[in-house]
């Protein structure tokens, strides 16, 4: 877990530096980001309780991972080294409380994150806990939208030419049809992963 731990990291800081060469000086609201994302992470679980609702787990998981990049940006600006942070990250992780059910979890930890403008790795855990989500599915979903980033930045996403849509499935659907079809702990995982992505795009956009 460690070295995925660290991977993630840096992986975090490539894509945060090639948004903006600089970026750790710009006092960017991280926490602010997170928190954004808890309400639409409880939208898709549901909470409403005058309507009919069914969570949707697997957008669950993809707020999570988004939520898992705005944290390690935070996290990145301690000041300690990608060793230091991937220890710590690592014990709590591997040791998540349990104090109630999904929604219960998702406010304490969004309630620690306005309180704090922070990022609590435990109560992160917690939210994982609930929502039955592996370590493994957030190395494995946190790498595939780290790629995606890197491949919109790369194909006009900040200047507004790129296309989200292909062939009326948002890139986010096909990304996931690419990711099943490689072998996710191999070497050359982001490579293939940015190829896959690649050809598809050329394919279905040109």
């Amino acid at each position: 877990m460690k070295e995925q731990l660290a991977a993630m990291l840096v992986m975090q800081d490539e894509m945060n530096t090639k948004v903006h060469p600089r970026w750790n000086e710009q006092g960017f609201h991280w926490y602010r980001a997170i928190w954004t994302e808890c309400a639409e992470l409880m939208e898709h679980y549901g909470w409403k309780w005058w309507k009919k609702q069914a969570p949707d787990l697997e957008q669950v998981k993809l707020e999570i991972i988004d939520i898992w990049h705005f944290g390690m940006s935070i996290l990145l600006l301690s000041g300690k080294s990608i060793s230091e942070l991937s220890e710590e990250i690592e014990a709590d992780l591997d040791r998540p409380r349990a104090d109630g059910g999904f929604r219960e979890a998702v406010e304490n930890f969004a309630g620690d994150t306005i309180l704090t403008k922070s990022f609590n790795t435990a109560r992160f855990a917690e939210v994982m806990k609930a929502a039955e989500m592996s370590f493994d599915d957030l190395y494995i979903g946190y790498v595939g939208k780290n790629v995606l980033n890197f491949f919109r930045q790369d194909h006009g996403y900040k200047d507004g030419t790129y296309v989200k849509q292909w062939n009326g499935r948002e890139d986010n659907e096909h990304l996931v049809d690419i990711v099943q079809a490689l072998n996710p702990i191999s070497e050359n995982f982001r490579e293939e992963l940015y190829e896959g992505l690649k050809t598809k795009y050329v394919e279905l956009t040109a």
